[in-house]
């Protein structure tokens, strides 16, 4: 196969641009279906002229339908995308950038989507879509998955399909309650994964960051205690990683604190652990939950993060990260981790 697309590259490389052009499209109606005509353009960077011809011509060969909502693919659309997904990701280089980027890293393994999540908002489902996929191919008989909030695992939770639910899952919080925004809370990432698979879940009323005397009085609160030893029997963690400063804002940071973290030339963040370039520690906040020894003793950990902008983070946190860990990135990250 990579022979024959070798040779398509050198006799017929506009046979490839092609593909991928057309690959592209029937990709983001795959994502955000039902789509309309002008949102497709402007996500793409097409001209509606181009856009044109090229819906024209994949409707003629019943890959999508039209409907007022807007465009969406057919079950032969769908079964084309699915057939296309390895062979575009031997055409535009991922597989390749997949096994380069997971033995720089050393991690377990390494899925790369296609795009730039910080150019294209849409890009962020696909890296949802990736790791459900990853999910289900690690499920058990009884699971029990602790997710961290943020943004990314906001999408993560909207992408997962109902079967996943199939298996016998208990979605909890891998800590407390952090910044202002709910949405993106992991009681509430944990609570919206549970609903979209048909599964249960546990709440984990306590605040992400507290001080060292309040820490000592909640792990001794039985109920807190429970919590935190049912998180840490999680067979999967799911989280994500954030950019340093911008963690650090979320969490309505004292100037005290921001000054180390900033003189500590702190990067990426996960878990309340804040690393610089050299993946060393810089700050760590006391925090009620899973801790980074916590994640040794995991089955399986998935990091998702993406955008070409989350790459210091991203390779800062995978200094530290256990050798079991399954990146899940774009190729925005990728690129810029394989520069780096």
């Amino acid at each position: 196969m990579q022979s024959l697309l070798d040779i398509q590259k050198r006799i017929l490389p506009d046979l490839v641009d092609i593909m991928h052009k057309r690959y592209s499209i029937l990709k983001y109606i795959f994502t955000m279906q039902p789509v309309g005509r002008r949102n497709l353009a402007g996500s793409l960077g097409f001209t509606e002229r181009v856009l044109r011809s090229e819906v024209e011509f994949l409707k003629e060969q019943n890959l999508i339908q039209m409907s007022t909502q807007g465009m969406s693919l057919t079950k032969e659309g769908k079964d084309i995308l699915e057939s296309l997904d390895n062979i575009m990701h031997e055409v535009s280089g991922i597989s390749s950038l997949q096994k380069e980027l997971r033995a720089k890293l050393g991690v377990s393994q390494v899925y790369i989507v296609p795009g730039d999540s910080d150019q294209s908002p849409w890009v962020k489902r696909e890296l949802g879509k990736a790791c459900a996929t990853c999910m289900k191919n690690r499920l058990k008989a009884d699971n029990i998955i602790a997710v961290t909030g943020g943004t990314t695992m906001a999408a993560v939770a909207e992408m997962l399909p109902s079967e996943l639910g199939e298996k016998n899952l208990l979605f909890v919080p891998a800590r407390g309650g952090i910044g202002q925004d709910a949405n993106s809370q992991a009681n509430t990432v944990s609570a919206i994964m549970a609903a979209r698979t048909n599964s249960h879940h546990r709440m984990f009323y306590v605040p992400d960051q507290v001080s060292n005397e309040i820490y000592e009085s909640f792990i001794r609160e039985p109920l807190i205690s429970e919590m935190l030893n049912l998180i840490k029997s999680a067979n999967i963690v799911l989280h994500g990683i954030g950019d340093a400063i911008t963690m650090a804002k979320r969490r309505n940071t004292s100037p005290e604190v921001m000054k180390q973290i900033t003189e500590g030339k702190a990067v990426g963040e996960a878990f309340g652990y804040y690393f610089n370039e050299a993946g060393e520690i810089v700050y760590k906040v006391q925090t009620i939950g899973l801790q980074l020894d916590d994640l040794r003793t995991a089955e399986h950990v998935i990091a998702v993060a993406g955008g070409a902008s989350k790459a210091k983070a991203i390779k800062a946190y995978m200094r530290q990260a256990p050798p079991s860990t399954i990146l899940i990135t774009d190729e925005g990250a990728a690129k810029s981790l394989v520069k780096g």
